[in-house]
């Protein structure tokens, strides 16, 4: 049995009290990998953004809303943990500036000046040690040589390659990459059924050399 940290959904970063920048992330395929991997028999925490779904009550849940929350969750949790498999897909910028109250309309077009949040993935791989770290790399084009050049930038073990119309989206397609650039498994379905396919390779590469835990 494995303790897994799984990082899930969108995150949101503010732009005043009421207006954000987010993503269409659902949240399914880390609910769909908290299912699996529960139902092999491992430990599950779940940090979560925003999202309209349950996760399974077996989990343990940690609510955030920014990435840098999450980040911050995660880096609590993750000392504890075997192992991470991030399938969250926070927010890459955040506004420099948050206005304290909301922003009225003046007529005039505003300009928003955005500066790049922490990678929560690479951030946890480069303190990971002896635990694994799976990512997640999702694409508008060159799927694949994009997903590869995020594993070796990320540090991770694994990645999974997929593309954009998996966002808010029952179903997914996937390709699992390893770091020589194999393509070690690829899955297409509903995402309960990818899930499972991510994690018996998971559970195959990773989890089998690792021994009880």
């Amino acid at each position: 049995m494995a303790r897994i940290l799984i990082t899930s959904g969108p995150t949101r970063q503010y732009i005043d009290p009421v207006r954000y920048l987010t993503n269409a992330s659902s949240g399914r395929m880390g609910r769909a990998l908290a299912e699996a991997a529960l139902d092999a028999g491992h430990e599950v925490t779940v940090v979560s953004g925003p999202v309209l779904l349950r996760y399974p009550n077996a989990a343990q849940v940690v609510s955030v809303v920014s990435t840098e929350e999450m980040l911050a969750a995660a880096r609590e949790v993750f000392p504890v943990c075997d192992g991470l498999i991030g399938a969250a897909a926070p927010c890459d910028y955040r506004p420099r500036h948050v206005e304290p109250g909301k922003i009225s309309k003046t007529g005039q077009a505003r300009l928003l000046h955005l500066v790049e949040t922490d990678d929560i993935v690479a951030s946890l791989a480069a303190t990971k040690g002896h635990r694994w770290v799976v990512g997640f790399a999702l694409e508008t084009d060159d799927h694949r040589l994009k997903a590869l050049a995020k594993l070796e930038r990320k540090s991770c073990d694994l990645m999974v390659s997929n593309g954009v119309e998996a966002m808010h989206a029952t179903d997914s397609q996937v390709e699992i990459l390893d770091p020589a650039g194999s393509v070690l498994a690829q899955a297409a379905g509903s995402k309960e059924l990818v899930a499972r396919r991510i994690l018996a390779v998971i559970q195959q590469q990773l989890l089998s050399s690792q021994g009880p835990t």
